[in-house]
């Protein structure tokens, strides 16, 4: 399948460099037969009595890196290091800049510049070199130590399109976080369920919805840029995740009396997909494509993706291409607000 075929035209105009106050307060485009515009605030008159709402509870941490290169005796270039993916209690998988001036065996330094961790030096060496800058860093610190060293020197990791054209500040330390956001991991938010607010899951309760929640760790491979000209030869970054046999056992009840399960957000929906609606803990590299048939989830709450990304590819999979298309070109005409801080929608299956 060529990537070509999921590409679009987005003025630049359109993407959102702070989410809508308040939160629910963003735009929500409901598509089924038709397209109709409602706010996310309108969600419980969207769905029914019996429907259970899935929410990925991962806390984003402040993933990015600044440091040196220290130990060769020569100049020592800055180096940034996106983490995004735990390995294990003291190594970290990370995307660094220049990745070209790194060797395996460097030592690294983060918190030279700005914050500094009050337990001391964040030092790290780098244990192996992947493709694209990808690099293992093996850090001095582990388990909750390292935790709180990286909370220390770390920024919270916006994407691209925000961050080259503001500075990240205190304020997207609240914004990029979901209500549910528990178990640190992500360097990336779920953004569909940034829209959430206490107020409107009390609404949500009382028409008749209840909630779920599953954990995957999103990774910064979310914003890479899909480089392959067919989508077959495209690689997916490893995400850790879990769905518990309790969830499981409540999700299959809910389906039985007729309830639909909605995900919230493509995080919720792709760890859903993985598991089959079976307990699952481990990694998952599932990338979903046209012609992928779904088993576990019946409806879609998203936000607006980039062209050619994975995720217009898999809400493309979900309501199918042409209309997905149609959906963002009413979205860009009637000034829906794209990606991560933007607007979002309520997605139907297409019909078999």
């Amino acid at each position: 399948m060529r990537v070509s075929d999921f590409d679009f035209v987005l003025p630049p105009e359109r993407i959102a460099l702070r989410p809508a106050v308040p939160r629910e307060a963003a735009k929500l485009l409901v598509v089924g037969d038709g397209f109709d515009d409602f706010t996310v605030g309108d969600l419980p008159s969207q769905l029914r009595a019996g429907d259970v709402l899935v929410f990925n509870n991962t806390k984003v941490i402040p993933a990015a890196l600044t440091g040196v290169r220290i130990g060769r005796g020569e100049a020592t270039p800055k180096i940034e290091a996106l983490l995004h993916m735990r390995v294990d209690g003291s190594r970290w998988k990370a995307f660094a800049k220049p990745g070209k001036k790194l060797q395996v065996g460097d030592r690294l330094r983060f918190g030279a510049e700005g914050r500094v961790c009050l337990l001391g030096d964040l030092d790290a060496t780098v244990e192996a070199k992947g493709e694209a800058g990808e690099i293992t860093l093996a850090f001095d610190f582990s388990g909750f130590i390292l935790d709180e060293a990286i909370e220390a020197v770390g920024q919270m990791p916006l994407p691209p399109y925000i961050e080259g054209k503001r500075a990240t500040d205190a304020q997207d330390a609240t914004d990029y976080q979901t209500i549910f956001a528990q178990y640190p991991g992500a360097v990336a938010a779920p953004t569909a369920g940034l829209h959430f607010t206490p107020g409107l899951m009390k609404r949500l309760e009382a028409a008749g919805m209840t909630r779920e929640f599953v954990t995957l760790h999103v990774g910064a491979g979310t914003f890479l840029p899909v480089k392959a000209e067919d989508t077959r030869d495209h690689k997916m970054h490893g995400e850790w995740g879990e769905v518990s046999a309790e969830t499981v056992a409540r999700l299959k009840a809910a389906r039985q009396r007729g309830g639909r399960i909605v995900a919230v957000g493509t995080t919720s929906l792709r760890l859903l997909e993985s598991s089959k609606l079976e307990p699952f803990s481990g990694t998952t590299e599932i990338f979903i494509t046209p012609g992928y048939r779904f088993s576990a989830v019946d409806v879609l709450i998203s936000n607006f993706h980039l062209p050619r990304s994975t995720l217009f590819m898999l809400v493309s999979a979900f309501a199918g291409t042409e209309r997905m298309k149609a959906t963002y070109a009413h979205a860009i005409h009637n000034n829906y607000r794209f990606y991560s801080y933007g607007d979002c929608c309520l997605l139907f299956p297409q019909a078999a």
